[in-house]
């Protein structure tokens, strides 16, 4: 499958920034606000809008990292047996705006698999979600408070978020499908 460039690395900066912005302004400022990165790339996205935040509001965000390995609805079909992956949230929760972060959101069955798994370590004031990329597709009544960037996919796209973090780089990338092969869903 072809690989378009979607977003650059200053294009990604830019959004994060955007979102960082848009996190302190709904929260009338940064009190009691709890990152919670979702693992893979949601931890080091969700280490960048708490670093920009803390420019900003001269207040240590606290960010945690949030595996919902064995929380998802698809787990008995999983082929492979999940990867798990540390949670560690360095607060409690409760009574706190925990925005949830991640990279790409899809369905919204990851998002809500994480919400059970938080309800699990408390019981938040609220729950928000930033997501760098949001592609469309959902399967649950579930919506992004902060949108990166809206990029409308087909179900035989990818979407791929690489981050310096855990790739070497950052950008954003969509897998087109081979000229010739058709979308099963016509």
């Amino acid at each position: 499958m072809p690989e378009r460039t979607l977003m650059s690395a200053e294009d990604i900066q830019r959004a994060l920034v955007r979102v960082a912005h848009e996190i302190v302004e709904r929260n009338k400022g940064a009190k009691d606000i709890v990152l919670v990165g979702m693992q893979t790339r949601g931890v080091p996205l969700s280490k960048r809008l708490a670093t920009t935040i803390q420019s900003l509001e001269e207040i240590a965000i606290p960010v945690g990292s949030l595996d919902i390995s064995l929380y998802r609805d698809d787990i008995s079909s999983l082929h492979l047996k999940p990867v798990i992956h540390r949670t560690d949230i360095p607060t409690d929760v409760t009574n706190k705006q925990v925005v949830l972060v991640d990279d790409v959101f899809y369905t919204g069955r990851s998002i809500r698999a994480a919400m059970d798994a938080l309800m699990d370590l408390g019981r938040p004031q609220s729950i928000q979600l930033a997501v760098l990329i949001d592609r469309g597709h959902r399967e649950l009544p579930i919506r992004a408070d902060y949108v990166g960037k809206n990029i409308p996919t087909s179900s035989n796209e990818e979407i791929k978020v690489y981050v310096k973090e855990v790739d070497g780089e950052d950008k954003v990338t969509i897998l087109l499908p081979n000229k010739g092969a058709t979308d099963e869903s016509d």
